[in-house]
């Protein structure tokens, strides 16, 4: 089953509670949450004391997004205020087979994400421990910026390890999906699939996420 991620970067903070009431009503199937740090990506979101308010407004999965330099500081952190699955990045972690361990003794999905730039095959070892590979097809730190089209190869490769694996691993794709491609992010392997602006825009969630779903 493909399940939409919307991203509440794209939400208006002033009301972020209803925003994710409204989600959640909707028929969303997962909260996705950037973490920034304005260090490793050229932006801040929010951190801690925000993810911890906002997860009584849904019983939905949190998967929150560690776009932050040693991510390993804050995992256990996370995972007690209501993370269901942590992101790393490749990039972004020296350690960063021992830290998806860590993420996963914690009870918590630990994934492991790569920038546009990075190639797939630094996740091949990583795949026999991470339980999702997030593709970035924007270079993160910023919302609304179009989908980077080789990202289609990049999430085709790892399909294939997933399969040479026999892991039934979940795929994410963050950044750019809208009603256009992401019948062509799903068709080429993706199961989890981030949507900001193309959930939030006109404040119409719920016809948005009907949309994305119809156009599945």
């Amino acid at each position: 089953m493909i399940k939409l991620a919307p991203s509440i970067l794209a939400a208006d903070f002033s009301k972020l509670g209803e925003e994710i009431k409204k989600l959640d009503e909707a028929g969303a199937d997962i909260i996705h949450i950037d973490i920034m740090d304005g260090n490793f990506v050229p932006n801040i979101s929010f951190g801690l004391p925000v993810v911890r308010d906002i997860r009584k407004y849904t019983k939905l999965p949190f998967d929150v997004h560690l776009m932050i330099e040693e991510p390993s500081k804050y995992v256990e952190q996370f995972a007690k205020i209501g993370a269901d699955i942590i992101s790393i990045h490749y990039e972004s972690d020296k350690h960063i087979d021992r830290t998806l361990n860590y993420i996963k003794s914690l009870g918590v999905k630990a994934a492991v994400a790569i920038n546009p730039g990075t190639p797939t095959t630094v996740l091949r070892d990583l795949m026999n421990i991470a339980d999702m590979v997030v593709i970035m097809s924007v270079n993160p730190g910023f919302g609304g910026q179009k989908y980077i089209d080789y990202s289609y190869d990049k999430i085709r490769e790892i399909k294939s390890y997933a399969d040479k694996l026999g892991r039934d691993i979940l795929i994410e794709v963050d950044g750019g999906v809208d009603k256009d491609n992401i019948k062509k992010v799903k068709d080429a392997g993706a199961n989890v699939i981030v949507a900001g602006s193309a959930v939030f825009k006109n404040g119409d969630i719920k016809k948005n996420i009907e949309l994305l779903k119809g156009s599945m």
